[in-house]
């Protein structure tokens, strides 16, 4: 799934953006709050996490101007200030969850969680179509009982896929969300990685479920 983390500490950035990304999330880091209230709105995300305190424009703006625009991805504010009054603005502006810093990242990561959760009636603690499941608090994927072994990417693209069965996937929407925004679309990694979990999900099965719509991406269905 693809993050936004709007935090003007480097430092502090760098290392949710790294953290994030070993649990197989699209990361994408922005310093400024204008810049990030752009990205906010012309990218689709599946959480927000900003900061209140920006230069350019603070966070509660960013709020604000994204649920003013109608867009209803989760938020984490996430910010030194522990102030009840502040943490009241956050959520009356349209935050869903609050993480005062200094935090810890397991804290951070069970929050995101709870976020895609909660983001969605689709997205129930266990992703499963026919014999495939998949934990995301675990990250275990398994078919007919059997673990399945999966890199990061491969692993993020499979949710991906879950988390939205039945339905054709374009290769841009992969990228978007499975990629972060310095992905070269013109590559056919996306096609690389389709036939790895081919390999490892439908390879030596009857029943395949990864499957190649012609001219437009690819679905996941039992049929």
């Amino acid at each position: 799934m693809r993050i936004l983390v709007i935090e003007d500490e480097t430092k502090v950035g760098c290392f949710i953006k790294r953290a994030l990304e070993e649990e197989s999330y699209a990361v994408d880091l922005c310093e400024d709050g204008a810049k990030g209230l752009e990205m906010a709105l012309h990218t689709n995300y599946d959480v927000l996490i900003v900061d209140l305190m920006l230069p350019s424009l603070p966070g509660l703006e960013i709020l604000k101007g994204t649920r003013q625009a109608r867009i209803h991805t989760p938020i984490l504010i996430l910010t030194a200030q522990s102030q009840v009054d502040q943490r009241v603005k956050g959520l009356d502006a349209g935050a869903d969850d609050y993480l005062t810093k200094p935090f810890a990242i397991d804290e951070l990561l069970a929050r995101i969680r709870a976020l895609l959760r909660r983001g969605s009636t689709e997205s129930p603690g266990v992703l499963q179509i026919d014999d495939l499941a998949l934990n995301p608090a675990t990250r275990e994927v398994t078919r007919g009982g059997q673990r399945i072994d999966l890199t990061l990417k491969e692993y993020a693209l499979l949710e991906y896929l879950m988390r939205h069965t039945g339905r054709v996937l374009t290769r841009p929407m992969i990228s978007e969300h499975v990629w972060n925004q310095d992905f070269d679309t013109f590559t056919n990694v996306i096609d690389v990685y389709v036939n790895y979990l081919r390999n490892k999900i439908d390879r030596g099965r009857s029943k395949k479920l990864i499957h190649t719509i012609r001219g437009s991406g690819y679905m996941l269905k039992a049929d």
